[in-house]
């Protein structure tokens, strides 16, 4: 599967993991960022990831942040 994968500062670390075993399971992963603990503006990355699935250049996008929803709400 073609999955595309985002990120804030606080979800970076779950990003990671995540990424890592999709990708051992044979995945395909493009990462949008973010690309560290530094802090980010998280509604920019998770509107690249949403706007990607929308043109269907992926089949699923996975969204993680320290909150918990506030990429959703974006």
């Amino acid at each position: 599967m073609k999955l595309v994968i985002g990120s804030d500062h606080g979800g970076f670390k779950a990003k990671e993991f995540v990424k890592g075993f999709l990708q051992k399971a044979g995945h395909d992963v493009t990462d949008f960022g973010c690309y560290s603990e530094e802090s980010v503006d998280y509604p920019d990355i998770a509107q690249l990831v949403g706007e990607a699935v929308v043109r269907r250049d992926y089949d699923k996008g996975v969204l993680l942040d320290g909150f918990g929803g506030a990429v959703c709400l974006a």
